[in-house]
């Protein structure tokens, strides 16, 4: 997520645009001072909003149910959790056997401990003292948090005619799809580290070709989407609810579920594929019982049809 100080910076710079999201606090603000309006949501599930404090930019509001009950699950039952393991620690305070919690220090120790395991020390309200504990959740602060359940908000520096709100949310969500591509960049495939060089220009250099080597396996990525368990319905990806949950098409699911496609093959990772397409072997030969000096030739081994669909598909690529 690109914070405050880049966005800054990016405003220095001409040519350059930006997505990234507004963080929990800001959005607060925004329902607090009624630039936020909860009722909105009623009849769609984003919209685009303006504020003062972000001028020249779009804002747009989005709220996913799914996401919202997801969460509010997800809260409650780390609340119940920790409230079990504090009753535990009260207990034992209260009968007072043990020697281990008897000072206001020692309770406040294992206290923190229990608290700090769920994460969710801010809904509890705690009382400490001298051979003493007692908690209560915070209601209040517990639905402060819950009235954001499932909303985000996009901000961006790009106008309404380059990029709609639609647009705006599907293109932020492409983020995965860039965590992805440096994963795959610096461990998966292409492993552009370690990097042994010492000199810029030299390790610049490697970056870009990693780089490089990364657009071409997204274009391969593309092409084989058929041989492989990608989903193949991309213009349902562009044109679905970009708020929504994405899913995965019922022919997708079916490739994952029974690991084969429509003709019974086998379905294929990148990687795997890539293992296949490997026992292609193109040799250099020379006439049996020829001189050195003899002119040579090259045979390549024949392709399986699976090989071939790859080669065929790999090449119509056009860049």
């Amino acid at each position: 997520m690109i914070g405050q100080k880049q966005v800054d910076e990016f405003m220095k710079v001409e040519g350059i645009a930006w997505i990234t999201a507004l963080k929990t606090g800001a959005i607060r603000q925004l329902l607090e001072g009624g630039h936020l309006q909860m009722g909105l949501f009623d009849e769609r599930n984003l919209f685009e909003l303006t504020h003062p404090d972000f001028p020249a930019e779009r804002l747009v509001a989005c709220r996913n149910l799914d996401l919202a009950r997801l969460r509010a699950a997800k809260r409650r039952s780390l609340l119940e959790a920790t409230a079990k393991e504090l009753e535990k620690v009260r207990a034992l305070v209260a009968r007072g056997r043990s020697k281990k919690l008897k000072t206001k220090g020692e309770i406040g120790v294992r206290v923190g401990k229990v608290v700090d395991k769920y994460k969710v020390a801010k809904h509890f309200q705690l009382e400490i003292d001298e051979g003493r504990f007692a908690f209560r959740v915070d209601e209040e602060k517990v639905a402060a948090e819950a009235a954001l359940d499932g909303i985000y908000v996009i901000r961006t520096s790009l106008s309404k005619d380059r990029l709609s709100a639609e647009d705006t949310v599907r293109s932020y969500k492409l983020l995965s799809s860039v965590e992805r591509a440096f994963r795959s960049i610096k461990t998966l495939d292409l492993k552009v580290r370690p990097i042994h060089h010492h000199l810029a220009d030299r390790v610049r250099a490697h970056i870009f070709l990693a780089m490089l080597a990364y657009y071409v396996q997204w274009h391969l990525l593309e092409a084989w989407r058929e041989l492989l368990f990608s989903d193949e319905d991309v213009e349902a990806k562009q044109t679905r609810d970009p708020v929504a949950p994405a899913h995965r098409s019922d022919k997708a699911m079916r490739k994952v579920l029974a690991r084969v496609l429509d003709d019974g093959t086998q379905a294929h990772s990148f990687q795997t594929l890539l293992a296949e397409l490997t026992t292609i072997v193109r040799n250099t030969c020379r006439r049996k019982g020829g001189t050195k000096d003899e002119p040579t030739f090259s045979v390549t081994t024949t392709p399986n049809a699976k090989q071939q669909r790859a080669l065929d598909l790999a090449s119509a690529i056009r860049v």
